[in-house]
C-alpha cells in the first residue's frame, strides 16, 4: 500500500502556510492576497489551498507568490501590495529565489502525480542570477553578421550550396553559443532566440533584448548606446595610433584601450550593462560587448562560468541593488590565447562602473 502523501495537497498546505503564518503575528485574507497579486479571486485562491480537490496554480502565480513572501514589505503600510523585483534587495532575492525554487518544485511534483489531463510539468531552472527573467517573456539574443567580403569565398557559406551553414556569417560565436545555452537552462519556460542585428522584426526588438559585439558590425548595439546615453562609449578608431578604445565621460574622460604585443591580444577591455529596454520599458536589454571577439566572450563568461558566476552575480546585485541601468566595463584577460573568466570581486577587474556608489542607498 502506496503512503506517500498526495503532492497536491503538500503544495496546497505549503500555499496555505505561507498566507497564514509566514509572519508572526500576520495573518492574511484570501481576498487580501488576492489583491495584492493582481486581483485575483477569492475562489481562486482557495482552490489553490484546497486540500479536498486542489486546483494546481501556473508557474507565474508561483513566482508571484514568492516575490510577495520574499519581503516584509510586501503588507507595509496598511495594503498588502507586490513588489517590482527591481524593488528586492540582494537579500530579498535571495529569499525570493529560495522561496520559488521551492514552489516550483512542489509544482512540479504535484503535476506529476495529476491526472493525465492535467498540463506537462513545468521546467525548474537550476539557475539563477542576471540571465534569469522571472517574467516569463521572450528573449533575444543579437549578433552582428560578418561582412560580406569578410566571409566571400568561406566554404558552406554560399546559400546554395547544399552544406550551407548560416551561422557561418555570424560574429562572436563563441560568445553566442556560450550564452544561448546558458538562458535557456535558466529560463526553461522561455522562448529564447538569436538573430543577426540586420534581421530584427519589430516582436524581437521589444523581447528581452541581449546584444553581443561591439558597435563596428552590430549596428543595434550602436543604436541602442546612444538611446541609453550611458557615460560609456565605444570607440573604433581603427587607424588611430593606440587603436579602438571604450571611452567614459563620467567625473572625468578616460580612454580604455586593449593591450596587445605585436598581433596577440593580452587583455580586452569589455562592457556588461543592463537596463530597461526602450523599445518596451516592461523588458530589458542586456549588452556584452568587447573590443574583440574575446573580450565578448570573456565578459558572457563571467555571468555563465559555474567557477565565477555565482561571485559575479552577487556582486551585481550588491553593487548596483535599486538600480534601474548600470554599467560595468571590465578588464579580460588572454593567456596563450585561452581566455581568462575575469572575476569581478576582484577592484583590479572592474575599470570602471556606473552609476556611482550611492552612501545613502537604503538596504533592509
Amino acid at each position: 500500500m502506496d503512503t506517500r502523501e498526495n503532492p497536491q495537497r503538500i503544495l496546497a498546505r505549503r500555499l496555505r502556510s505561507l498566507r497564514h503564518g509566514h509572519w508572526s503575528g500576520v495573518r492574511l485574507t484570501q481576498e487580501m492576497l488576492g489583491r495584492a497579486l493582481g486581483g485575483l479571486s477569492v475562489p481562486l485562491i482557495s482552490s489553490w489551498e484546497s486540500e479536498r480537490k486542489p486546483h494546481i496554480p501556473p508557474v507565474s502565480r508561483l513566482e508571484a507568490y514568492a516575490t510577495f513572501f520574499a519581503t516584509e514589505r510586501s503588507i507595509r503600510g496598511g495594503e498588502p501590495r507586490l513588489l517590482d523585483i527591481h524593488e528586492l534587495t540582494s537579500d530579498e532575492l535571495r529569499r525570493r529565489d529560495d522561496l520559488r525554487r521551492e514552489l516550483l518544485k512542489l509544482r512540479a511534483a504535484a503535476l506529476r502525480g495529476a491526472d493525465p489531463g492535467e498540463d506537462a510539468p513545468a521546467p525548474v531552472s537550476a539557475v539563477g542570477g542576471p540571465w534569469h527573467f522571472p517574467d516569463g517573456k521572450p528573449i533575444t539574443l543579437v549578433c552582428a553578421e560578418l561582412p560580406a567580403d569578410t566571409v566571400a569565398g568561406l566554404p558552406y557559406n554560399d546559400p546554395d550550396d547544399p552544406g550551407f551553414a548560416e551561422l557561418y556569417s555570424y560574429a562572436d560565436l563563441d560568445a553566442l553559443l556560450e550564452l544561448h545555452g546558458h538562458i535557456r537552462a535558466a529560463n526553461p519556460g522561455s522562448r529564447v532566440t538569436y538573430q543577426a542585428a540586420q534581421r530584427l522584426t519589430a516582436d524581437d526588438y521589444t523581447s528581452h533584448l541581449v546584444l553581443l559585439g561591439g558597435v563596428d558590425w552590430n549596428e543595434v548595439t550602436d543604436d541602442v548606446l546612444h538611446r541609453l546615453d550611458l557615460p560609456v562609449q565605444q570607440v573604433g578608431d581603427w587607424d588611430g595610433d593606440k587603436g579602438p578604445y571604450f571611452e567614459v565621460n563620467d567625473d572625468r574622460r578616460e580612454r580604455h584601450y586593449p593591450l596587445l604585443s605585436g598581433r596577440s591580444l593580452i587583455e580586452d577591455v569589455a562592457l556588461f550593462s543592463r537596463g530597461p529596454n526602450p523599445f518596451n520599458r516592461k523588458r530589458t536589454i542586456s549588452i556584452c560587448n568587447g573590443m574583440h571577439s574575446r573580450g565578448t566572450y570573456g565578459v558572457v563568461r563571467a555571468l555563465t562560468d559555474e567557477r565565477f558566476r555565482d561571485r559575479n552575480a552577487e556582486y551585481l546585485a550588491n553593487r548596483f541593488s535599486g538600480e534601474e541601468s548600470y554599467a560595468l566595463l571590465t578588464r579580460v584577460a588572454v593567456v596563450n590565447g585561452v581566455v581568462l573568466t575575469p572575476d569581478w570581486t576582484k577592484e583590479e577587474s572592474r575599470l570602471h562602473e556606473w552609476p556611482p556608489v550611492r552612501h545613502d542607498r537604503h538596504r533592509e
